[in-house]
């Protein structure tokens, strides 16, 4: 079965798209990617996305979903032509849609007990319509619903796809929120341990934006933080975090590490006449260190680590990853054959062929969840949709 994956995370700078073929069930599950891009978000929409997320009126997020269900059509269909294919060859989208905000730990309601919430936007009816191919969002919901937290949710993938018959691996995924997968030997899910972790691309990209006026997106390969020397009363102070030392099932956000704590950040530097280096400095090391508190949560040993996400090309996390882990070898996505940045997309090409193929998706131990769960709600693209999923 041919599927298109679609990702946007939480640094909201674009939409990757993975074209995945699968087959199998259960640990026989086999995928290969056949090819992948990333449309990335004018400025001027980046900016509305991360805006909303923290202060969007109702209007606004009305509006981006229709509109980012717009972008989420197009970099399905410009996949689906880069791979030399048309949408009739395709049995399925898989969109994990923009998260917008998400509260894991819930708010109590009067008579109805603390409610859990999640809000992922792409509008999936505007792009089945617009690619005329059944589609499978709004992911989260269904886990939370039945007691999780909603995240992670690509610890199954991890498992399935990135198991050694030999080697216990720990999974880091440095997006805009890091977040890890223990995979142990085989790929068991009884085995698995899974959590956010905390700080990523979030944090730094949003200290290059303020120290540049808006001018600059992001660290570019680290460089300005390889400049720089991690202050160790800072450090000190971002250890202290209180999502670092909560036990899992944990997940995360901007809400935990948006632009309240920038702000703060950016008040202690001044306060102490840091340069942007330095802090960069010490936030990439406070990114590794934080991946690094994992091993508290984890009884089984970590052969390898292996690295996936945007911050794969960041060498100043990259090397202070090295450090943290010291004779634990630490490699890529990319070593074993994927595409660091894709891989997240490939992920929930693979979560909409167990949806649409009858097989739980989610890992309660690792979400929090009561028991495994279909997820996703599909959306058909037309009468008879069902047909590309008849054994």
């Amino acid at each position: 079965m041919k599927i298109v994956g679609l990702m946007s995370g939480t640094s909201g700078d674009g939409v990757d798209a993975a074209l995945v073929e699968v087959s199998g069930r259960g640990l026989t599950l086999r995928a290969r990617a056949l090819a992948a891009q990333t449309l990335s978000y004018p400025r001027s929409l980046q900016q509305r996305i991360l805006a909303a997320s923290v202060s969007g009126t109702v209007a606004e997020i009305c509006h981006l979903n229709a509109l980012l269900g717009e972008w989420f059509a197009d970099a399905a269909l410009n996949v689906i032509r880069q791979a030399k294919l048309s949408p009739a060859d395709i049995a399925v989208i898989g969109s994990h849609g923009q998260t917008v905000h998400h509260l894991p730990q819930g708010i109590h309601a009067a008579g109805a007990g603390s409610i859990r919430s999640t809000l992922q936007i792409a509008e999936p009816a505007v792009i089945a319509e617009r690619t005329g191919i059944t589609t499978v969002a709004n992911f989260r919901p269904r886990d939370m619903a039945a007691g999780g937290q909603g995240a992670p949710l690509t610890p199954a993938v991890h498992a399935l796809l990135l198991r050694h018959p030999r080697r216990s691996r720990l999974i880091v995924n440095l997006g805009g929120i890091s977040n890890v997968t223990y995979v142990p030997r085989g790929g068991e899910w009884s085995g698995v341990v899974a959590f956010d972790t905390g700080p990523a691309n979030m944090v730094l990209d949003a200290l290059v934006n303020r120290a540049t006026n808006g001018r600059v997106a992001m660290d570019r390969d680290g460089k300005l933080a390889l400049k720089g020397k991690a202050d160790p009363r800072l450090l000190g102070k971002l250890l202290a975090h209180p999502f670092l030392s909560r036990r899992p099932p944990k997940s995360t956000g901007r809400e935990a590490f948006g632009p309240s704590l920038i702000d703060e950040l950016v008040s202690i530097q001044k306060q102490q006449g840091l340069s942007t280096e330095d802090l960069l400095a010490t936030c990439s090391a406070w990114t590794a260190k934080a991946v690094g508190t994992a091993r508290r949560w984890i009884k089984g040993t970590i052969d390898e680590v292996v690295v996936g996400g945007g911050g794969v090309r960041n060498r100043a996390v990259m090397d202070q990853l090295t450090a943290v882990f010291g004779v634990v070898p630490v490699t890529t996505f990319d070593s074993l054959g994927w595409d660091s940045k894709a891989f997240e997309a490939v992920a929930f090409a693979v979560l909409a062929y167990r949806t649409v193929t009858s097989q739980p998706g989610n890992i309660p131990s690792v979400t929090g969840a009561k028991h495994p769960v279909l997820l996703g709600a599909i959306v058909p693209a037309a009468p008879g949709w069902m047909k590309h999923f008849r054994s």
